[in-house]
């Protein structure tokens, strides 16, 4: 009976390393949670700001209607690449104006 839990219990255990690598990548990584209040200061032309909160949030929407951010390096290209091309592509469809 034992070890029968025991093995339930590693199972688990690489279920969970499976599902969740950025869960415990995180908590495994030493990296704080607390923000400083120290912040650097950077100067931005409204104009590049605009245009990267616009770039940002259009491609969270690609982002958002695929499947998740594989955790396999070669997979995350093939991912970036594939968000990058539709980025382009939905850039390509828009009116100039």
């Amino acid at each position: 009976m034992f070890e029968v839990t025991l093995l339930l219990l590693v199972m688990l255990l690489i279920a969970a390393f499976a599902f969740l690598p950025s869960v415990f990548s995180e908590l495994f990584s030493g990296k704080s949670y607390q923000q400083t209040d120290v912040a650097p200061e950077l100067e931005v032309q409204e104009d590049a700001a605009a245009s990267q909160t616009f770039l940002g949030h259009l491609q969270s929407e690609i982002e958002a209607a695929l499947f998740p951010r594989p955790t396999d390096s070669i997979l995350q290209r093939h991912y970036d690449a594939l968000v990058n091309a539709e980025l382009e592509n939905r850039l390509a469809a828009m009116p100039d104006s």
